[in-house]
C-alpha cells in the first residue's frame, strides 16, 4: 500500500498565478473606478488645500447645563452646515469634537471674518406671516408637505374636543393675481404704519408716508427680481432685514425652491418653551410637531393666528424662518390660543424630529465661544504637501537603497511589492474622498510615510526566514514553502499590533490625528493583502528561475555567502546484532 507523498501540498501556494491575477484585477478595477468617477486625486484637507478652521465651544446659561447634549449639538452642526453652504463654499466640514466643541473647516481660503460671523452666532429663529409665495423660475408650483408645509392647529384640550384634521399641504391659491397683488400691497402699507393698539387685524385706512411707499415699492421690486434657484441670491436674501420690517426669503419645498414675501416678525423663536415630534394617533395619523409657548409667545401667537385665519392662501400661512431661510410655512385654519400648537402634515419621523430640533434649538440658551481660528493659505498648504512628499520620497529611496545593498536580487520583489501597495493606497484614497468624505491632511501623509517602513518590515521578515532555511542546507523551493508559515505568523502578529494601535488612536482622538490613525490602519491592512497575494506568490515563481534557484551571488540567496551547512541527508541507522532467543 503506497503512502501519501509528504511535502508540498496542493494548496493555493502551489498555484501562485491565481493570487497574482486576483490582486492585479483588483488594482485594474479600482483604477477604472477612479477614472470613471472623475476623482483621480485624493481629496486634500484644509492644512494642505488652504482655508479656515474654526473651533467653537458650547456654553450654557446658569441652570441650563442640560441644554448641551447630543441632540442639540447635532442640530447646531446642521445649522452651521446651512450657514457655511450659504457662503457658497464647497467641501466644507462641520463636525463635533467631544461633547462641547464643534470644528468648522472651510477650505479654499474662504474669508475667515465672514465665516466667523456666520457660524459663531446663535441661531436666529422667527415666525413671520407670509404675504406672497412663488416657485423659482422654471420650477413647478410646489405642494408643501413635510417640513415645508402642513397645517397649524391648537393642541387637543382635556375635554376631548376633536383636533383639526391634518392636511398634506397648503391648498392652491384661490385669489386672482390682481386681488392677491392688491392684498400684498395693502399688507405692506399696514406693516409700514403699524397701529398703536396692537390689534391683530390691520386697518387698511391709514395712508402711509412717502417713505413707507418707497420702502414697500423697493421691497416688491426686490421680491420680483429674486431667483431662489441661484445659490448666490439665496445666500443674501433677507440678510439685512429688521425684525419690525417686511422682508424677502427663500425656502425649499422638497427639491423645489420658492421665494417668499414676509411680514414683520410676530413671534420670536426664544418664546418657544418646548418643541417635540410626536405620533398623531387621531385622525389621519402620521407625525406632527408639538409646540409650547411661554406667556409672551402665547399672546403673540394667538394674535397672529387670529389675523392669519381670516386670510386667503398663501396669506393664511406663517413662515418659520431660521437664519433668514424659510424651513416651514404651515397654514392656519383657526385661532390658536392657550400656548400649545401643533404643526401637522405629511411628515416623516426624521422630518418631524428635524423641525422640532430647529424650533427647540432656537429657544435654548445655548451659545458658542471661539476657542481658536486658524487660517492656512493655499501657498502654505502647498509647501506642506511638497515637504511631505519630499520626506516620503527620501524615506522610500533609503529603503530601496538598503534593499538593493543587502538583498540584491530579492530587492526586485520588494520594490514591486511596494509599488503595488502604493497603487492600492492611492486609488483607495482617491475613491474614499467622494465616498466617505476622507480628506488627506498632513498627519495622514505622515501615516502613509510610516507605512513604508511597516510594509518593508514584512518583506524583510519573510526574506530572513527563507535565508535561515537556506543556511540550514535546504534548496530554495522547499525553503520558500517552509519559511512561509513562520513568517506569516510573525507578519500577522506585527500588523495586528499596528492596526490595533491605529484603531485605538482613531477612537480616542479627534481632529487631524484621526487622519494619521486612519491612514496607518488602512496601509496596515493593505500590507497584509500585498504580502499574501503578491509578495509570497511572486517569490514562489521566482524560486523556479535558475537565477534564484541556483543561488547566484547577486540573487541575495547564495548559500555560500549565507554560510549554509551541507545539505541535509537521511542516513540509515547502523545495524545492531540481534540476540538469538532460545525457543
Amino acid at each position: 500500500m503506497a503512502t501519501p507523498k509528504k511535502g508540498r501540498s496542493a494548496s493555493a501556494q502551489s498555484k501562485p498565478g491565481r493570487s497574482l491575477a486576483l490582486i492585479l484585477i483588483a488594482i485594474a478595477a479600482l483604477t477604472g473606478g477612479m477614472f470613471a468617477s472623475g476623482h483621480t486625486k485624493p481629496r486634500l484637507g484644509i492644512d494642505l488645500a488652504g482655508g479656515t478652521s474654526i473651533t467653537l465651544r458650547a456654553v450654557s446659561e446658569p441652570g441650563q447645563e442640560n441644554a448641551i447634549n447630543k441632540t442639540n449639538m447635532d442640530t447646531a452642526v446642521e445649522i452651521m452646515e446651512r450657514r457655511v453652504n450659504g457662503l457658497g463654499v464647497s467641501e466644507s466640514e462641520v463636525q463635533t469634537q467631544g461633547s462641547r466643541n464643534i470644528i468648522v473647516n472651510i477650505p479654499k481660503g474662504t474669508n475667515s471674518e465672514e465665516a466667523r460671523d456666520q457660524v459663531g452666532t446663535t441661531a436666529k429663529l422667527y415666525f413671520r406671516p407670509v404675504l406672497q409665495r412663488e416657485a423659482a423660475p422654471g420650477e413647478a408650483e410646489p405642494t408643501p408637505s413635510g417640513t415645508s408645509g402642513g397645517s397649524a392647529s391648537p393642541s387637543p384640550s382635556g375635554s376631548g374636543k376633536p383636533k383639526e384634521s391634518a392636511t398634506s399641504g397648503s391648498p392652491s391659491p384661490s385669489a386672482s393675481a390682481t386681488t392677491q397683488g392688491r392684498a400684498v400691497t395693502d399688507s405692506l402699507k399696514a406693516d409700514a404704519t403699524p397701529s398703536a393698539s396692537g390689534s391683530p387685524k390691520a386697518s387698511g385706512s391709514p395712508s402711509p408716508s412717502s417713505t413707507g411707499n418707497a420702502a414697500s415699492g423697493a421691497l416688491e421690486k426686490q421680491y420680483a427680481a429674486l431667483d431662489c434657484s441661484d445659490p448666490k441670491q439665496r445666500a443674501t436674501a433677507g440678510k439685512a432685514a429688521k425684525n419690525d420690517q417686511p422682508t424677502v426669503a427663500c425656502g425649499q419645498d422638497g427639491k423645489v425652491w420658492s421665494k417668499f414675501l414676509l411680514g414683520p416678525v410676530d413671534v420670536d423663536g426664544t418664546e418657544i418653551k418646548k418643541a417635540q415630534a410626536s405620533l398623531n394617533t387621531q385622525g389621519a395619523g402620521g407625525w406632527q410637531v408639538d409646540m409650547t409657548f411661554n406667556s409672551a409667545g402665547t399672546k403673540k401667537f394667538a394674535a397672529t393666528t387670529a389675523k392669519l385665519a381670516q386670510q386667503a392662501t398663501p396669506q393664511n400661512e406663517f413662515a418659520i424662518v431660521l437664519d433668514d431661510e424659510v424651513v416651514s410655512h404651515p397654514f392656519v385654519q383657526t385661532t390658536i390660543s392657550g400656548g400649545n400648537a401643533q404643526i401637522s402634515g405629511s411628515f416623516t419621523q426624521e422630518e418631524a424630529k428635524s423641525l422640532a430640533n430647529m424650533l427647540s434649538y432656537g429657544a435654548l440658551p445655548l451659545t458658542f465661544e471661539e476657542d481658536s481660528v486658524t487660517t492656512v493659505t493655499a501657498a502654505l498648504g502647498g509647501e506642506q504637501l511638497e515637504a511631505g512628499l519630499i520626506a516620503g520620497a527620501i524615506g522610500l529611496a533609503l529603503v530601496v537603497i538598503y534593499l538593493l545593498v543587502y538583498y540584491r536580487g530579492l530587492s526586485f520583489i520588494a520594490i514591486l511589492s511596494l509599488l503595488v501597495s502604493a497603487a492600492l493606497t492611492y486609488t483607495i484614497m482617491s475613491l474614499l474622498g467622494p465616498t466617505i468624505g476622507f480628506a488627506l491632511n498632513l498627519p495622514a501623509v505622515c501615516g502613509a510615510i510610516v507605512a513604508i517602513g511597516i510594509t518593508a518590515d514584512s518583506f524583510i521578515v519573510y526574506f530572513e526566514r527563507v535565508r535561515d532555511e537556506i543556511r540550514e542546507g535546504r534548496s530554495l523551493r522547499p525553503a520558500v514553502e517552509r519559511a512561509w508559515p513562520r513568517a506569516r505568523r510573525t507578519i500577522l502578529v506585527s500588523d495586528f499590533v499596528s492596526f490595533l494601535a491605529a484603531a485605538v488612536l482613531f477612537i480616542v482622538t479627534v481632529g487631524k490625528v484621526q487622519g494619521f490613525a486612519f491612514t496607518l490602519g488602512l496601509t496596515t491592512l493593505l500590507d497584509v493583502v500585498v504580502v499574501f497575494l503578491f509578495t509570497k506568490p511572486l517569490l514562489t515563481l521566482m524560486a523556479r528561475r535558475p537565477f534564484f534557484a541556483n543561488g547566484h551571488k547577486w540573487s541575495g540567496l547564495d548559500p555560500k555567502s549565507l554560510g549554509a551547512q551541507p545539505p541535509l541527508r537521511r542516513t540509515r541507522r547502523p545495524a545492531v546484532p540481534v540476540d538469538t532467543k532460545e525457543a
